[in-house]
């Protein structure tokens, strides 16, 4: 490393560039994600793992991008990072970011995800990853801890390189052992006489979905490709991808519709109709195929899954995969033979190996969206019904969700608070609704009503965004309910 200058914490850069760390690693809006913040935090995961006797002294470290136009800088300062501390980076190109912990796992070995996840371009982000997964909660505290050195000379005035880099050459081995994964997991053939439309738009995974599909024996149809960066959030889905897939449907046949988020681990998915499923159903269905004994998600997903009788344990966790990791964890260490997790977004994380039909398919404790793909177009072929008929196999609980965008986190946090703390506020605030039956606070406020009807609001993670979810006995409902919500949310405005 070049002599260094000026020392940094972790948690005063994040107060001075802008961008935070949390959850989803460091994210912010790519103006504020110069080279130079993204190199120290870089810099701040890599002394965290050195602390802890994680990596090995001259060892390798995996990084990745989605396909966001500022994602290429960002990877390319995260090697530099990596170089200047005498780690080996190994770039894999453009994939997936189950891909990527999938690589890392398998090689015992970190790695850095440069992805935005499902928020507009205007933003980026880096997803840390241990040698066994996932960075949790007690691993960012641990981030949050370091002091790192700017490099001197290195960076310009405006936080750029002096004499930009690159990133090494592209290694392709992650990405064939993602193909592998479910092509020598799932039965030869098992899709044959499928037909799959792929909407591709800008999803760092629409590659490898078509070569599983196709590899399975499924016909697959690409729609829909995009060279600009399109903000997919499957829990929040656009009024210009439900209209994509219902002009889709009427025009052709096809079995399943199949798409992710922008890093892919997130999946959407269709029935033959062009409906896009929920991803708390789908988690739902891909744990009934896997034949989950223990099943973790958050206290937001649809409690169906509880309704259904299908599972021996179910955990309700804060939202957040790394809550959902530790439940998953702590039902392991309980004794739960197959133990699986879910998010209301789709994600879906197993933290033990699975057999299908004599056939190995490895442990992947992070949000991934292929297997819910597969599990939900041969759950349908195994019960013999198209996918939109799987519904019936449940009881009818449905959910809605949407945000008010550009909403002050402290804002929502206090008119949160305000109703927590009382009753009648609520039913003050929604009269529409009822009397209330009971709250949970375990993330956010969850409130049920002596309906059966839920209502449940948080503030977002990751971006300036009040998230609101409702859950009732018909999708009509969930969804007339989460507008009307959302309506006078968004008095709250100040």
């Amino acid at each position: 490393m070049s002599e260094v200058s000026d020392k940094t914490a972790i948690a005063d850069l994040m107060a001075v560039s802008g961008v935070g760390f949390g959850t989803s690693g460091a994210r912010g809006l790519v103006g504020a994600m110069t080279d130079r913040v993204c190199y120290l935090y870089t810099l701040g995961f890599l002394q965290y793992l050195q602390q802890g006797a994680a990596i090995r002294p001259g060892g390798a470290v995996a990084l990745a991008g989605d396909l966001r136009p500022s994602s290429p800088r960002i990877m390319a300062a995260a090697a530099a990072a990596i170089t200047d501390l005498g780690y080996r980076a190994v770039n894999c190109g453009n994939i997936a970011s189950p891909a990527l912990v999938c690589y890392g796992i398998g090689e015992g070995i970190p790695s850095l995800m440069v992805t935005g996840s499902h928020i507009p371009d205007d933003r980026n982000g880096i997803k840390f990853n241990m040698p066994a997964g996932e960075v949790l909660k007690v691993d960012e505290a641990g981030i949050r801890e370091q002091v790192v050195s700017t490099p001197d000379g290195l960076f310009g005035d405006n936080g750029g390189f002096l004499e930009p880099d690159s990133a090494p050459p592209v290694d392709g081995a992650a990405y064939r052992r993602y193909l592998a994964r479910y092509l020598d997991a799932f039965p030869s053939g098992c899709l044959a006489g499928s037909r799959v439309l792929l909407y591709e738009h800008s999803s760092v995974a629409a590659g490898a979905l078509g070569e599983i599909f196709a590899g399975l024996g499924a016909e697959v149809v690409p729609r829909g490709h995009s060279e600009r960066f399109v903000p997919v959030d499957t829990e929040a889905v656009r009024s210009e991808d439900i209209a994509l897939a219902k002009a889709w449907a009427a025009a052709e046949h096809f079995d399943l519709l199949v798409s992710t988020d922008g890093d892919g681990d997130r999946p959407l998915v269709g029935d033959e109709h062009g409906n896009w499923l929920r991803g708390d159903v789908a988690g739902i269905m891909t744990a009934r195929f896997l034949d989950a004994e223990a099943v973790v998600t958050p206290v937001s997903s649809n409690t169906a899954l509880e309704k259904s009788g299908w599972f021996p344990r179910v955990v309700r966790t804060r939202i957040g995969s790394p809550y959902v990791i530790e439940g998953m964890q702590r039902a392991l260490d309980e004794g739960a033979g197959s133990v699986v997790g879910y998010e209301a977004n789709g994600g879906f994380l197993t933290m033990t190996a699975t057999e299908i039909e004599g056939r190995h398919m490895s442990a992947l404790p992070t949000r991934d969206a292929v297997v819910v793909a597969l599990a939900v177009l041969l759950l349908a072929k195994r019960h013999g019904v198209p996918v939109s008929q799987l519904g019936t196999l449940l009881p009818a609980r449905f959910t809605a969700s949407d945000r008010l965008t550009n909403f002050a986190t402290e804002l929502s946090a206090r008119r949160i608070g305000r109703l927590a703390a009382d009753e009648n506020a609520i039913v003050e605030q929604f009269p529409m609704l009822g009397p209330v039956e009971h709250t949970d606070l375990t993330d956010g406020l969850r409130i049920t009503f002596a309906s059966g009807e839920v209502l449940h609001l948080r503030p977002s993670g990751n971006a300036p965004e009040l998230r609101c979810y409702t859950e009732a006995d018909t999708a009509e409902r969930a969804k007339a309910l989460n507008a009307e919500c959302l309506g006078l949310l968004d008095s709250w405005r100040e």
